[in-house]
């Protein structure tokens, strides 16, 4: 269970998947063209990019629907899909570039995918369009805009000039930045059927044939130029809201849920799982390799997913292992243990205030940066069993495991070491476990002289993944250290965790997981800039936004990148915001007849080079 993009230098949007009626495939079915992936997490929606809606599971099935211009592979190295289309730099002042969809790509409705497809990926990501085009101030905490789109205040939407010039042949789009920007080939505009967007605007509920669809798709175009408030706002109210479902079956608006990917969604069935079957009319990436059926089945219980593996049930178990489930892994004879470290972290995070774009109070134990207010939220973080977490929970799984002590770059990192010893993150984390929750004591009772190790007296409401036995685990072993410390802590296991619990001010701590989407040196920080739809916490530094504005619109030499880390997690330290805990252990467990399963360390880790598959 883990948000997946934790930075936003780029926002295409997500083409989602065409659905019908169907069920689950089991992974032994005689006819071997079928692959089952474990997931723990339920899908929330088919639109990763509206706020809330940002899973990895979510993600997963975007990219098993959606093809754009480029995609990471598993070295991490950004790789070009030249069958989808081009792109390249057409001027170098004003710095330009210009991205072209090859002719003959089509939906798989058949309608023909043009650069007007590629429009809306502006009106998803900048603030002045949904200004002027009157579709709300993606800045105004009282309301949300038309487009409730976490592509806002990005390094596009900081960066752009004006709007995207579509050429003549309506094939390319044309964008012009203010400056070169070091992530250009990351910011560029992603493919959706905004000719599915107007007609589902307009009140229809099935299929349409091409020619209408193509009508549909000069009216948005029509629209977009215009900066037509009605058909626009529209179009948004679509495009936030109607993505949002878990279920899928015959009533199901067909409408929803084109693809241009590899699959197309076929049903979804809470709490049992989703199946993708593959797009007859798929044309704009690599040719699938034999595999027509890609099932996610729930299973949240690591062990209950091994034993499904070895029952053949399923072919790829990835999840969150425990230590249970990988030692009846290591024992099937029937599968490949693939080791991977991947890309996302655990980290615990404390609220200063109410979410960036709420309208929400908190007056919680820890609420502003009063002196008080930091030292509690610093006596928190310090009492953390984080070591404890790693030994009991992480190392039975990956005995190499280390502790996380930076917040933006993994222990293998050459700048590791040097941002870890100038951060201050050493004041948290230095001595025992017994000493730090003596420390944090210390500080509980300058402010609450009756707290004591066996008197918990400060309250802090925590949220976290429910269904889910290693956060399930943490949450006890944090339990059981921070009331040592005089904070009485409650947990909160909730399903809808992401989407509403660690957006809501009712809690004061979260922990759970970031996952790199790419490898843009601008993308941590942007996690904690002051006006990010994912920064949940209400923390505002100068120094932060600065450095983020610097990392994602100059380009740096490694050691300017570090100069930047270490400023911005002196902030979070000294004010006693966040803490990683661990990188997430990669383990993946494969049936060995199904070939080419390579586990990538960006999201999506698993499903990435999809159309390599085969048995």
């Amino acid at each position: 269970m883990k948000v997946q993009r934790i930075a936003k230098v780029a926002l295409v949007a997500a083409a989602a998947a065409g659905l019908v009626a169907g069920s689950l495939v089991p992974a032994n079915a005689a006819k071997r063209s079928t692959v089952v992936i474990v997931e723990s997490n339920q899908l929330s929606g088919l639109n990763s990019a509206v706020v809330g809606r940002n899973l990895t599971i979510n993600g997963d099935v975007g990219y098993l629907t959606g093809a754009g211009f480029n995609y990471y592979n598993n070295e991490p190295a950004l790789t070009k899909n030249p069958v989808f289309g081009t792109y390249k730099i057409v001027s170098q002042k004003p710095f330009r570039v210009q991205y072209t969809v090859n002719k003959g790509r089509v939906w798989s409705d058949g309608t023909p995918i043009t650069g007007v497809d590629l429009l809306l990926s502006h009106v998803i990501s900048s603030t002045s369009y949904s200004v002027g085009a009157k579709l709300g101030d993606p800045n105004d905490s009282t309301k949300a805009p038309k487009f409730n789109s976490e592509g806002y205040n990005g390094t596009y939407d900081t960066h752009h000039v004006g709007l995207p010039k579509l050429s003549a042949d309506q094939m390319s789009v044309t964008i012009e930045y203010d400056t070169k920007i070091p992530d250009w080939e990351i910011t560029g505009p992603g493919p959706s059927p905004v000719h599915a967007l107007v007609l589902m605007a307009e009140g229809k509920k099935g299929l349409q044939s091409v020619a209408a669809n193509n009508a549909a798709k000069a009216r948005f175009l029509k629209a977009f130029n215009s900066y037509d408030s009605k058909l626009m706002g529209k179009i948004g109210e679509v495009w936030s809201n109607d993505y949002n479902i878990n279920t899928v079956n015959s009533s199901t608006n067909p409408l929803l849920l084109i693809s241009n990917g590899g699959y197309i969604v076929k049903t979804i069935n809470p709490g049992q799982g989703i199946t993708l079957v593959e797009n007859k009319r798929y044309n704009s990436g690599p040719k699938l390799n034999g595999i027509k059926t890609v099932v996610f089945r729930y299973i949240s219980d690591g062990t209950a997913a091994a034993q499904a593996l070895r029952n053949g049930e399923i072919d790829i178990y990835s999840g969150q292992p425990t230590a249970d489930s990988v030692a009846l892994l290591r024992g099937i004879p029937t599968v490949q243990l693939i080791g991977a470290d991947q890309g996302c972290y655990e980290h615990i995070d404390l609220r200063v205030g109410p979410k960036y774009g709420t309208t929400d109070t908190y007056n919680g134990p820890w609420a502003g940066m009063s002196a008080k207010s930091v030292e509690l939220r610093r006596a928190f973080l310090t009492a953390w069993p984080r070591q404890a977490i790693v030994d009991t929970i992480i190392k039975p799984i990956n005995d190499q495991a280390q502790l996380m002590n930076s917040l933006l770059v993994f222990p293998t990192a050459a700048n590791f070491k040097e941002i870890t010893s100038k951060s201050g993150v050493a004041e948290l984390a230095n001595g025992t476990q017994a000493e730090r929750e003596a420390r944090a004591l210390a500080i509980v009772k300058k402010y609450f002289p009756d707290a004591s190790a066996t008197n918990p007296v400060v309250p802090v409401n925590m949220v976290y993944a429910a269904n889910n036995p290693r956060r399930a685990n943490e949450f006890l072993l944090g339990k059981a250290a921070v009331e040592k410390a005089g904070f009485k802590l409650t947990g909160n296991a909730r399903t809808d965790w992401s989407a509403v619990g660690i957006r809501s001010s009712v809690y004061d701590a979260s922990f759970f997981a970031w996952c790199k989407t790419s490898t843009s040196a601008a993308q941590g920080p942007f996690t904690y800039v002051s006006d990010s739809s994912n920064n949940h916490l209400g923390y505002k530094s100068t120094v932060i936004d600065n450095a983020y504005k610097k990392l994602a619109a100059e380009p740096m030499t490694p050691a300017q990148i570090t100069a930047e880390y270490i400023k911005i997690e002196k902030e979070l330290m000294r004010d006693g915001v966040s803490l990683p805990i661990f990188r997430f252990p990669g383990v993946v467990a494969v049936n060995k007849t199904l070939k080419n399963v390579k586990p990538a360390v960006l999201s999506p880790l698993i499903v990435w080079n999809y159309w390599e598959w085969k048995y």
